[in-house]
């Protein structure tokens, strides 16, 4: 990568993605995400210290666990509410569709 000049304190985003040059904002990491503008010169992401870590792959994996385990306590707690209504209702429920065939078929 080449290397732009800076000035002499170079400010960059909250979320350090850009950096001001005086006149407008530059991106501060590659496109490939493998480079950081460190305020002077291009450097591997992964050397530069106080960066913020470019792979994601233990959030990721902490997000996909919590969705995962969410959408089975929904279907646990969905289950159980049907087990519920139809122990307590399952004879009126039934009794209801008996009423609605014999007023169909009469």
């Amino acid at each position: 990568m080449s290397q732009q000049p800076a000035p002499g304190h170079t400010r960059f985003s909250d979320d350090g993605f850009w950096w001001w040059d005086g006149a407008s904002w530059k991106p501060a990491v590659s496109p490939d995400r493998l480079w950081r503008w460190n305020g002077h010169a291009w450097v591997p992401a992964a050397q530069q210290p106080g960066a913020a870590a470019t792979s994601s792959g233990g959030s990721v994996g902490a997000a996909i666990g919590i969705t995962v385990g969410v959408f089975v306590l929904v279907l646990v707690l969905v289950s159980m509410l049907v087990t519920v209504i139809l122990l307590t209702m399952g004879n009126q429920i039934a009794n209801v569709f008996s009423n609605v065939a014999v007023a169909l078929s009469g």
